[in-house]
């Protein structure tokens, strides 16, 4: 099991990453709360890890913090729930408002997760509200009530002439229909904004 990695960020395209450790790339998926909080290409991060081993890839997932992680590793053990759909589901909110909602028995903010119909929400509720106690991810009653995308600021970067191709891809990669990604990125579409600047933006639409 790979449990952490420290090294230099070589290439960033939401929400992967390649992170150079000592000579060798790992590609590596992050949960857009996670992506949002990396330093610019060329700088070392620490990351905590799961590796995912599976007959047709081996994949490998970051997260900035424990709490995500551990709540990562509960959420793929939920019935219906793989790695990728844990990944959108930690992209759209925070570790600890997904506690939250699941603690609170809010369906209505859990199906908003692409993937996540009305069914599936509930199976979560029913299966994670007694595995989430453990998970140590405070949040102020005032966070808990803001959108997800302004509890974390994101990046600074200048823009690029493919940021909005790249945010369109991020939102496909994360499990949104390509159709809905693209309506939402034309939506809240600004030329000078970053490509983590406009899946942030759309994230915060459809939530």
């Amino acid at each position: 099991m790979i449990g952490s990695l420290r090294g230099t960020i070589t290439e960033k395209l939401p929400p992967d990453i390649l992170l150079d450790v000592n000579g060798v790339g790992y590609e590596i998926q992050l949960p857009m709360t996670s992506f949002y909080q990396l330093p610019d290409v060329g700088a070392q991060v620490s990351l905590f890890t799961h590796f995912v081993v599976r007959e047709d890839a081996q994949l490998l997932f970051g997260f900035i913090e424990r709490s995500e992680r551990s709540l990562f590793r509960v959420l793929i053990k939920a019935n219906g729930v793989g790695p990728k759909l844990a990944c959108t589901i930690l992209s759209g909110m925070s570790a600890s408002q997904f506690i939250h909602s699941v603690m609170h028995e809010d369906i209505t903010a859990l199906v908003k997760m692409p993937g996540v119909g009305k069914k599936t929400a509930e199976r979560l509720v029913v299966e994670l509200k007694d595995k989430l106690n453990d998970i140590d991810a405070p949040m102020s009653a005032a966070q808990l009530s803001a959108p997800v995308s302004d509890q974390t600021q994101a990046p600074v970067l200048m823009p690029t002439a493919s940021a909005k191709d790249e945010a369109i891809s991020a939102l496909v990669a994360l499990g949104y229909k390509r159709v809905q990604a693209e309506q939402s990125i034309k939506a809240i579409f600004n030329e000078d904004a970053s490509s983590e600047q406009l899946i942030r933006d759309a994230l915060k639409s459809m939530v």
